[in-house]
């Protein structure tokens, strides 16, 4: 339980990192609140030579409005999301699934960006990030460029980051006024990754859905966007038929492992039940 030797490096801006990592290629990695890797250096399974803290970097911190948009920096942590009063009045859903992350120890610490960025299925913020349509903000050694949430994730622990890259900051499309919201998760005890979860917003007027939008968390080897069964609700009043097909759909594209959380097939269903009480709980949260 005790990591393999390292060099610690602590730049002070954007750029240094970004030099710092290039330079270091694979013998680098970037540490952010350290709750995925530095457990995973303890075990031995990541044996970094280098580690670059992006912890005195205050450009990756903070939340902010920008137009119809709202940006958080990669470093806020899940603790000031959670305390944060403009999420809570723009984006809801984000407290929500950060108050479902681990427990209050590791939020003082765990960040936004490092729960976004380093493609572990089992965390809850990047199904959260589909669902709402977010773009990442990179920086790399060839400028910055911007990657939306649902082209970000490749395989387990594998994204579309290469070798240098940073990511800065995740830009959120604030959902309409009055819109439904919720983010369902099973687990086996507090702190603990999802059996499954589900995430949903929506927009209802008159009584249909107007819109949807639907991640689920840890049932394959990426967080999933379950375009399928959204458009499948899109027109409808949720009526129990309606959501029992579009779950079915949700179901179809899942491909969990059979793990200490169950077999394949229960956590599979039991996606399917996360997404239908998260499918009740914002159709009654929204506002016509």
């Amino acid at each position: 339980m005790i990591p393999g030797s390292f060099s610690y490096h602590r730049p002070s801006s954007v750029k240094e990192a970004v030099g710092l990592l290039a330079s270091l290629g694979d013998d680098g990695r970037a540490l952010a609140g350290g709750h995925s890797l530095i457990p995973m250096m303890k075990l031995r399974l990541a044996t970094p030579a280098n580690l670059v803290d992006l912890a005195g970097i205050t450009e990756l911190k903070g939340i902010r409005a920008d137009g119809s948009d709202v940006v958080i920096g990669a470093m806020t942590t899940q603790y000031e999301v959670i305390g944060s009063d403009l999420l809570a009045a723009k984006v809801p859903i984000l407290r929500e699934t950060s108050l479902l992350i681990a427990d209050p120890q590791v939020r003082y610490v765990g960040t936004l960006g490092g729960n976004v960025a380093n493609g572990d299925p089992g965390n809850d913020m990047p199904a959260v990030m589909m669902c709402l349509g977010a773009t990442y903000h990179v920086m790399g050694k060839a400028g910055d460029r911007r990657v939306a949430a649902r082209d970000f994730y490749q395989g387990a622990y594998f994204t579309s980051l290469e070798s240098g890259d940073v990511l800065t900051a995740v830009r959120i499309p604030v959902p309409a006024a009055g819109h439904g919201f919720a983010y369902e998760k099973l687990k086996r005890k507090i702190g603990d990754y999802a059996t499954a979860a589900a995430a949903v917003v929506l927009i209802m007027s008159s009584g249909k859905v107007a819109s949807c939008s639907i991640g689920l968390t840890n049932v394959a080897e990426t967080p999933l966007w379950a375009e399928a069964a959204a458009k499948i609700l899109t027109g409808s009043a949720l009526d129990a038929a309606t959501v029992k097909r579009a779950v079915a759909a949700a179901e179809a594209i899942t491909a969990p492992a059979s793990d200490a959380r169950g077999p394949a097939q229960y956590r599979t269903k039991m996606a399917g039940v996360m997404l239908t009480r998260a499918l009740a709980r914002a159709k009654a949260r929204a506002r016509a």
